[in-house]
């Protein structure tokens, strides 16, 4: 088995990405954990938010360009986040509300969610070093 991803994203949250990035430019996203808006993946320009040493590189989230060009959306998590987290797959997906925080989706009308499933043995086999 190749391994597996750890993130994926809905047609529905890449046609919003897409949207934001018309508006602001190539976006990533983070995953902090803790209060409030911290359980909620927060997107923001890249560049605009500095990832620190404890941050982990989930993956990238493989939403195409209009022209349908690789354009790759990066997603981190905290350390201490992913210790809890580190057996999920996680979906980036859009429901209509709007959160609170610095989020670009937020003046949309719109949030960003997570959407998380226990990996299979197979898959968590598959993902080696963990």
């Amino acid at each position: 088995m190749d391994e597996p991803g750890r993130v994926a994203v809905t047609p529905e949250a890449a046609e919003l990405i897409r949207r934001l990035r018309g508006e602001h430019g190539q976006v990533m996203f983070h995953q902090s954990g803790g209060c409030c808006d911290g359980s909620a993946p927060m997107c923001y320009p890249q560049g605009e938010f500095r990832t620190g040493a404890s941050d982990v590189h989930l993956g990238d989230l493989a939403v195409d360009d209009e022209d349908g060009a690789p354009n790759p959306v990066p997603v981190w998590m905290s350390g201490p986040q992913y210790e809890y987290w580190q057996h999920t797959h996680l979906t980036i997906d859009v429901v209509q509300g709007r959160g609170s925080g610095f989020s670009l989706e937020a003046p949309e009308g719109v949030r960003f969610l997570i959407r998380s499933r226990l990996f299979t043995d197979e898959e968590w086999a598959a993902l080696g070093s963990h």
